[in-house]
């Protein structure tokens, strides 16, 4: 039995029968072409996969692996860009729910927006430690230094200690710790992309007065409200009152906000008494 499956798995598309060929060039085979599990349905139940499959051509490659595939917009990366910033709470709520069919993953949609960030650094000449207000840079701590270097790094690095943060204040949610951490990578997710056009508008304008009132008066803000947003909707739908809500939503930013304020602030009087 288990040679036979084997042979079975190991055949071709035009030999695997019975068949029937359509007109666009799919196939629609009695058995899944992965797995070789009996299918009457669309989908296989053993593995998932489709039964209809096509063979690859440059036309359906470029037609419907590229475009439907990832920049379809109705699923795929653009869709799930579209949720962030549309209804960033509750479409996330969906998914760690389970309406997951239709969203990129949150780690892969993470590791393409720090891919498109490394691809646009070269053109980049205007780094976020040059907008920073500091008279004397050289008085700054190591962490501070750090996240003014790789802002975008240490947005992901404090995704474990945000969705702490999330958990205690909405503890009623009843959403565990690694709910959490998922809808706190998406939320993460959003506000890259917020930083990365932030990196677009460095490229055609240099100006540092100019960048540091468009960070501070439009990015920062848009970047917090957002936030106060994102956990509003998320949690909405687990019996808080709206001021609940919205309070639990602002001390969450905070808190996140002043962790790594604190620790800098403690490293920096470790640095004057080491000094």
């Amino acid at each position: 039995m288990l040679e036979e499956t084997v042979k079975t798995t190991d055949l071709t598309l035009d030999q695997i029968k019975p068949e029937i060929k359509s007109p666009d060039n799919h196939h629609f085979s009695h058995g899944c072409l992965n797995c070789a599990t009996p299918v009457v349905q669309n989908f296989c139940p053993n593995c998932g996969q489709k039964v209809a499959i096509h063979r690859y051509s440059i036309v359906h490659f470029v037609e419907h692996d590229l475009v439907h595939g990832i920049w379809h917009v109705d699923k795929g990366i653009l869709f799930t860009i579209k949720k962030l910033f549309t209804k960033p709470g509750h479409s996330v709520r969906e998914y760690i729910q389970g309406k997951r069919a239709n969203y990129f993953n949150f780690v892969t949609l993470i590791l393409t927006i720090l891919a498109a960030a490394a691809l646009l650094a070269p053109y980049v000449h205007v780094k976020l430690a040059d907008l920073m207000p500091w008279s004397d840079k050289n008085t700054i701590n190591a962490l501070e230094q750090w996240m003014a270097k790789y802002p975008k790094l240490f947005a992901v690095i404090t995704i474990p200690t945000n969705s702490l943060f999330s958990y205690l204040w909405f503890r009623k949610s009843r959403l565990n710790y690694s709910e959490n951490l998922v809808a706190n990578s998406y939320k993460t997710a959003a506000e890259l992309i917020i930083g990365l056009f932030s990196s677009v508008i460095m490229i055609f304008y240099t100006n540092i007065k100019g960048l540091t009132i468009v960070y501070f008066m439009i990015i920062t803000p848009i970047i917090f409200i957002y936030g106060i947003w994102y956990y509003y909707q998320l949690f909405s739908a687990y019996g808080y009152s709206k001021k609940a809500l919205f309070f639990r939503s602002v001390m969450t930013i905070i808190s996140c906000t002043l962790l790594p304020a604190v620790i800098g602030f403690v490293l920096a009087i470790i640095q004057k008494l080491t000094h």
